[in-house]
């Protein structure tokens, strides 16, 4: 999916852009039908933007407002000169008020209904998905089913009237069969689903637009999730000033590199050290010390056989990050003892939340931690799967805080973060799939412990560290996302930690 940066901050779930639409309706007087008719006419202004030589649609209209919302496009696009193909899903006697007042203005602008089988012949050369919008509860059923797959099948760019059929408009999550869009346009509210889970891969470009609805109207409603980016971080990491020193900016200790996988926490340090701490220390099997000095000499490097070698640099740290290739070995388990004991600060990671499963360690109590699941431990850490942290990362995120009393850092397609259990969630909306590759988790580590360090709450850490991150990982894909090492950040985690 391709994110716009100019697209909204505030992020809603499907109640709440119901919300928005009768506000709209009901205090400031804007007919439903105008609503359809400024959502069609954008959407139809969009799709000819990114397709101008269209000569011919195929617009599937379900029986709802969503379906509504077709109709009128079909229509204004019989007037654009198009030809317009309308395939109707669904019993017609099921429209009722605004959808089957549209359905009528498009027949009498000439648009004919074709009720669809699973025999209709598809003629136009872009299809526009006007389906089941953010109304569908359960997974999809016939003959939607159907006509979602015969649309995934044709050889054709499709349009997607504020969602994709069949992806949930508050999880993400796959509800059955789902529509591949190239392209979808949402309208009043952006629904939090269409940027993480499922949703970056089915949605295309996203594009957005408020049909000119009051401003009020979006302050009168709470919003559910806030969108964050790089611009983020820009607003927090204002230039140092010109009498700084190294004591200013902390002393992360990396803790980890277990054998055979010392390549991890010296990432993980490296990474530290670009995004801007004072100090960086390393603890790590003695087998990686070499390596680490080789690697990056500026890493005050130790090699340690027990959790009892690190007493000492845990009180000269500022900031423990812990995980990064630390295994789950009894060295493993004395090292992450002491860290937690340590009273100190803390980013906890990998292998270390995979130990956390056992229950076996005594958890900070004053929420001053950070942790970075991805799917596969917090299913782990929760008991669950992670096919079903993946049908609603919202409330897997919201139900890890809560256990853990931390900020959590939900991973994944539209990082989630969650530091409360009232607040809106953080979703970031930057990185690609180049990011699907080991180690990159160490880097984001890395840069959680160093903006940590820096003095700022585990929350704002979470959300600079998280953006400059996807950032740094945007930057790095400019030469391609397949092939992209986790390495390759670090030199934009620099660039971009100093806007």
């Amino acid at each position: 999916m391709t994110v716009d940066s100019r697209l909204p901050s505030h992020l809603y779930r499907a109640e709440q852009t119901r919300a928005l639409d009768h506000c709209a309706i009901h205090q400031h007087g804007i007919r439903g039908i105008t609503l359809m008719r400024r959502a069609a006419q954008t959407a139809l202004d969009k799709l000819l933007t990114h397709w101008p030589d269209t000569p011919s649609l195929s617009v599937w209209c379900g029986t709802g407002n969503n379906g509504g919302d077709g109709y009128v496009l079909a229509g204004l696009a019989k007037r654009r000169g198009l030809s317009v193909q309308l395939i109707q899903v669904g019993d017609t006697k099921k429209l009722k008020g605004d959808a089957l007042l549209a359905k009528n203005w498009a027949q009498d602008e000439g648009v004919q209904l074709t009720p669809w089988s699973v025999t209709t012949s598809i003629k136009g050369q872009l299809l526009v998905d006007a389906l089941l919008g953010t109304g569908l509860a359960g997974d999809v059923r016939e003959p939607f089913t159907q006509a979602i797959q015969q649309i995934n099948l044709y050889p054709a760019a499709t349009v997607a009237l504020d969602i994709p059929s069949g992806l949930c408009s508050d999880t993400g999550a796959i509800l059955g069969e789902v529509v591949r869009a190239d392209l979808t346009v949402s309208f009043i509210g952006l629904k939090q689903g269409l940027l993480t889970g499922d949703g970056p891969g089915y949605c295309g470009v996203l594009e957005f637009d408020d049909l000119a609805v009051p401003e009020e109207i979006f302050s009168s409603i709470e919003h559910s999730a806030q969108r964050i980016d790089l611009r983020l971080s820009e607003q927090y990491l204002i230039p140092r000033s010109r009498s700084a020193h190294k004591g200013l900016f902390g002393h992360v200790l990396v803790l980890g590199g277990n054998i055979g996988m010392g390549g991890a926490a010296i990432m993980a340090a490296e990474a530290a050290s670009r995004a801007g701490a004072g100090l960086v220390s390393l603890a790590t099997r003695p087998e990686h010390v070499q390596a680490a000095l080789v690697r990056c000499p500026e890493i005050m490097t130790l090699g340690v056989d027990n959790g009892h070698d690190i007493a000492a640099p845990l009180k000269r740290a500022s900031v423990l990050v812990i995980g990064p290739g630390l295994g789950t070995d009894a060295w493993s388990e004395q090292l992450l003892r002491e860290a937690l004991a340590s009273g100190q600060p803390l980013v906890v990671d990998a292998d270390a939340l995979n130990l956390l499963c056992s229950g076996h360690f005594t958890l900070p109590q004053n929420g001053n931690w950070i942790i970075t699941p991805h799917p596969g431990e917090a299913a782990r850490l929760l008991g669950t799967s992670s096919h079903t942290i993946q049908r609603n990362r919202f409330d897997a995120a919201r139900a890890l805080q809560k256990k853990l009393n931390a900020t959590v850092v939900l991973k994944g397609a539209g990082t989630l973060i969650c530091h409360d259990q009232k607040s809106p969630f953080d979703l970031c909306s930057a990185g690609n799939p180049g990011m699907a590759t080991g180690g990159m988790g160490d880097i984001l580590s890395g840069i959680l412990g160093a903006v940590l360090a820096q003095g700022f709450t585990p929350h704002d850490a979470a959300r600079i560290g998280v953006c400059l991150h996807a950032g740094a990982a945007d930057r790095a894909a400019i030469d391609g996302e397949r092939g992209m090492r986790a390495s390759d950040l670090l030199p934009w985690i620099q660039h971009l930690a100093n806007p």
